[in-house]
């Protein structure tokens, strides 16, 4: 008997006290985890204590070494593509990787991304967020405003509200009024809940397609290195090469070249041998990113794609509707009430249902879904005679509603209560 009554109650005691989920895994880790990594890249290369100066370079007395250092980190380093010979290096005829002597005939890499890594940095992360900012002024607090005052809604099982600690436990009443009045804001508003949910497709797709942009903007930034950076890593065996695939885009050494007028007026070229002491934290801060990004377009690609099948799905099969019902709401729907309520809505409709369950305990929403294919039962179904979808006859008004603020729920007419 006890045990009968505390499977009863199991469903009444799973509250709900984290914020509002309106957005899936995959946009999450846009605006959450990437924007940390940026954060935490940006500080790291900062941290100028731990790495010393970004650049330090090494000369003849002709030039101070605080101009010569100074100029060489904003007038940009480089490196020789000839001398990039393992067996060169190896043999020590070459001491570093890129440096050594220079012909008017050399090609040259020129090294210009270490003095912007911060701030592009900083910039991404920013960039990572705002489809998030975007998508939260849009949503308005919405699903919050609806949800509000059920998270104990498990404990409505008296005829008064009960306060304690300034937590309010909704009385029986109290719980069917705030169904009755979330029921008249889903059928009263669908134009605005399908904007709600148009919004969050939008972002979700242009979360996929800002990180396509964001590779795209490295690779421009790592002058064209940044694509084929993964593989590259991937297809080295062997590290104990002075030369590996990291050390092509990230030089450790690098070569600099300062002309000045001799005392005469004749033009003096020094040589300068520049140590890049933050390029070692470079070469795993965008090594790191490569795959991350990669992980990041698969998760993004996949959400949209569900985001399609759902489209296609969510009228057409009964068992995905009870599945993904069930899912978030862990409560069982009667068919007839899912048939009743996915042939009365739109995709966007179903949608923002969905969301709604996520935000729910399972009983509550059940029995909200069951007022609602109740009410939708009364409008036409949206289907002509040769099975071709239209748009949906107009919701029946009930009593008064005020619809100034599209973000809040309806305010209940005192007439009509």
């Amino acid at each position: 008997m006890l045990v009968a009554s505390l499977n009863s109650l199991s469903p009444r005691l799973r509250f709900q006290f984290s914020k509002p989920k309106i957005e899936n895994v995959a946009f999450r880790l846009h605006y959450q985890l990437t924007v940390t990594i940026l954060l935490a890249f940006v500080i790291l290369v900062c941290a100028r204590e731990y790495f010393g100066d970004h650049i330090k370079c090494l000369s003849d007395q002709g030039v101070p070494d605080h101009v010569i250092q100074t100029y060489c980190f904003f007038m940009a380093t480089f490196t020789i593509v000839r001398h990039y010979n393992e067996s060169l290096l190896q043999g020590e005829f070459l001491p570093h990787p890129g440096v050594g002597p220079i012909l008017a005939t050399d090609e040259t890499i020129h090294h210009t991304y270490y003095q912007w890594v911060p701030f592009v940095l900083f910039i991404q992360s920013i960039c990572f967020y705002l489809p998030h900012y975007i998508w939260k002024t849009k949503e308005g607090g919405r699903i919050k405003a609806l949800v509000d005052g059920l998270q104990y809604a498990g404990l409505a099982l008296h005829d008064d509200d009960i306060t304690v600690n300034g937590t309010t436990v909704p009385s029986k009443k109290t719980l069917e009024n705030k169904l009755d009045s979330i029921r008249k804001d889903i059928i009263l508003r669908l134009k605005i809940s399908r904007t709600w949910s148009t919004w969050l497709v939008s972002m979700e797709v242009a979360n996929l397609l800002h990180v396509m942009f964001q590779v795209w903007v490295i690779n421009k930034f790592l002058n064209g290195a940044f694509m084929s950076l993964g593989p590259r890593v991937l297809e080295t065996k062997d590290w104990s090469h002075i030369v590996d695939p990291l050390e092509l885009v990230f030089p450790k050494v690098t070569k600099c070249i300062f002309h000045k007028y001799g005392p005469s007026g004749s033009i003096q070229q020094h040589d300068a041998l520049c140590v890049m002491a933050l390029n070692i934290i470079h070469e795993k801060i965008y090594t790191v990113l490569w795959f991350w990004l990669l992980f990041l377009f698969i998760v993004s690609l996949l959400a949209v794609i569900w985001r399609v099948i759902s489209f296609f799905l969510y009228r057409r099969s009964l068992r995905f509707n009870e599945m993904m019902f069930r899912h978030v709401s862990n409560a069982k729907f009667n068919p007839y009430n899912v048939i009743r309520v996915v042939n009365g809505c739109e995709f966007a409709d179903w949608l923002f249902l969905y969301y709604l369950a996520k935000n729910m305990q399972g009983f509550v929403f059940q029995a909200l879904f069951v007022r609602l294919a109740e009410e939708l039962e009364k409008r036409e179904l949206p289907y002509d005679d040769q099975g071709t979808e239209e748009k949906g006859a107009e919701p029946i008004l009930v009593g008064k509603v005020d619809i100034d603020d599209e973000t809040m729920p309806l305010k209940r007419d005192k007439k009509s209560s």
